[in-house]
């Protein structure tokens, strides 16, 4: 459900037709988005788009390459790219061999509608010894675009691209051509054609998958290859105005997190979520166009970054963005021209491995909050964090300088532990992870998040359809779609906002359902033209509302 914004935001629309004495036929529009005055409180590492890093050198820097000249010179070795293709999109992952694979989209920089031949494009398998690059495309899979492929557990590779999916027993392939299924389950489709276009996976605990669509609803599978149910209604997006597409959602041994393009303000968002239902908005950009900056001090200003995807290490942290870049307008981008589009690879900070000690919640004001500093390899917090310059807490607090200060330090053999001063930490009961931010002993960036004590992270998420009106009853599918089994619940059928009838829901396993019966108890239910509400009610879970206008029949 849709979460509001703690502050403020004034869209103005400065209408920019950039590109138009090249493209009089396309109205194409660039708007700049006036951003929150609070965001200019934001301290370093308050927003998403400060972990990212200059790129490394990887030997291919030169001038002889097409390109705008806000992206000349530049790394030609950084991602993917070649004079004869046009690239776009594309995750990575690294696998059993060793090596990083690269399922990404392309299309002859020479066919005939320029960029706009997006629509024609393959997805080719690409490889490299480095997650930066540069990746060689090794075979073609198929027809697609907007490539994002993820394994299941039980070892079946799947690729998602728009309109379709591949499968496979190996990233080699063979991969055959088929689909996902898709259940709306009784939820309002949107006009768009695009509903189920641009899709982002996450795999949970379980071995089942979540999956958010470019219009930001939820939806779980068993396994990630049988049908996937969707349980929001409304999307997830912040309220802004925006036009919002290519979420990306990844989830690491904290939480789930999504970043969501507003491709025409040119700005993205970043959200943190414990379920993959419920979202909290976080303050500052998430990226915008800029970013690409290597060690030398070389900027690659590409007019577009779009299809952000995470590279991820085994606790699912993400340590490095794909991101899909133009030079220019994309209706600019023309046939046998010299510009042209490409995958490239920008490092980012790592959040730190973080735990929190206290055995009650941080809302039960404790004198002082516990936090271990794990050690791993190439980060020893004993020699290599900056210990005052540390802040712990909420988000909402620790990204504009708050948060509870340092008291003092303990080792604990290779990790380090922290005593935070128990007040200032911000935490409420709204809050499901902590913030850590400071700095590094050679003044880099530090940062970690940490969940917090009693708050449970894996829980049922029960979810009705519409009823279906009997003579003198009421009946109303309900299904777990949680991880871990239901206890009873209650779900109620209002009509009109009225208070029809209600009933217990018996404990469910995770994505079992059943059919719960409601008695009208007397109460006659006109035919007609009705407002249809099902409220669905768990223990220590916001209530989930489906509102559908239904016509009820005689």
């Amino acid at each position: 459900m849709k979460q509001r914004l703690a502050y403020s935001l004034v869209c103005i629309f400065c209408v920019q037709l950039v590109g138009a004495a090249e493209q009089p036929q396309h109205k194409v529009q660039v708007v700049e988005r006036e951003r929150p005055a609070e965001w200019s409180k934001l301290v370093s590492g308050g927003r998403f788009m400060d972990l990212f890093q200059p790129m490394p050198d990887l030997g291919g820097m030169t001038s002889d390459t097409w390109g705008e000249t806000n992206v000349v010179p530049r790394d030609v070795n950084n991602g993917i790219e070649d004079p004869k293709w046009s690239y776009w999109g594309g995750n990575t992952r690294l696998e059993a061999d060793g090596k990083y694979h690269l399922l990404v989209a392309r299309w002859p920089e020479n066919a005939p509608k320029g960029h706009m031949s997006w629509k024609e494009s393959v997805v080719v398998h690409a490889v490299c010894d480095s997650p930066y690059g540069p990746f060689k495309a090794k075979e073609e899979i198929g027809p697609g675009h907007n490539p994002t492929w993820y394994v299941t557990e039980s070892g079946k590779y799947v690729l998602y691209i728009i309109d379709g999916a591949y499968f496979a027993d190996s990233i080699n392939g063979p991969w055959i051509k088929s689909e996902l299924d898709y259940d709306s389950r009784d939820r309002k489709a949107t006009k768009q054609k695009n509903y189920l276009a641009n899709n982002s996976f996450i795999e949970r605990e379980d071995g089942s998958f979540f999956l958010l669509n470019r219009h930001g609803q939820a939806w779980f599978s068993k396994d990630g290859v049988s049908t996937y149910h969707r349980v929001t209604g409304e999307n997830v997006y912040p309220l802004a105005e925006g036009k919002y597409e290519d979420p990306v959602v990844w989830k690491d041994d904290v939480q789930y997190h999504l970043i969501v393009n507003d491709w025409m303000g040119r700005i993205a968002w970043y959200l943190r979520s414990k379920d993959g239902v419920n979202w909290k908005v976080e303050p500052g950009e998430a990226y915008v166009p800029g970013i690409a900056v290597h060690e030398s001090g070389v900027k690659e200003d590409w007019f577009k970054f779009e299809r952000v995807r995470m590279v991820q290490d085994k606790y699912g942290r993400a340590y490095a963005a794909n991101l899909a870049v133009i030079d220019v307008l994309k209706h600019s981008d023309l046939p046998n021209d010299n510009h042209s589009s490409k995958l490239i690879v920008v490092p980012m900070i790592t959040s730190r491995l973080l735990t929190v000690l206290n055995k009650y919640p941080l809302t039960s004001m404790p004198k002082t909050v516990r936090v271990k500093i794990h050690a791993e390899p190439g980060f020893n917090p004993h020699t290599d964090v900056e210990v005052d310059s540390l802040r712990f807490g909420a988000s909402e607090t620790v990204n504009f300088g708050g948060g509870s200060k340092v008291r003092k330090t303990e080792k604990d053999g290779a990790d380090l532990i922290v005593f935070f001063d128990g007040e200032g930490h911000g935490v409420t009961e709204d809050n499901f992870a902590g913030k850590l931010l400071g700095k590094s002993t050679d003044g880099k960036l530090l940062f970690g998040w940490s969940r917090l004590p009693k708050v449970k992270y894996i829980e049922p998420i029960l979810s009705s359809k519409l009823p279906v009106f009997g003579k003198d009853k009421i009946e109303v599918e309900v299904q777990n779609f949680g991880q871990v089994a239901s206890v009873d619940g209650t779900v109620t059928v209002l009509l009109d906002d009225q208070e029809i009838a209600s009933a217990s829901v018996s404990p469910l396993k995770p994505f079992e359902k059943t059919v719960v019966t409601l008695k009208t108890s007397g109460n006659k239910i006109k035919p007609g033209k009705k407002s249809v509400t099902v409220r669905t009610e768990i223990t220590g879970r916001k209530p989930e509302l489906l509102t559908r206008e239904m016509t009820i029949k005689k």
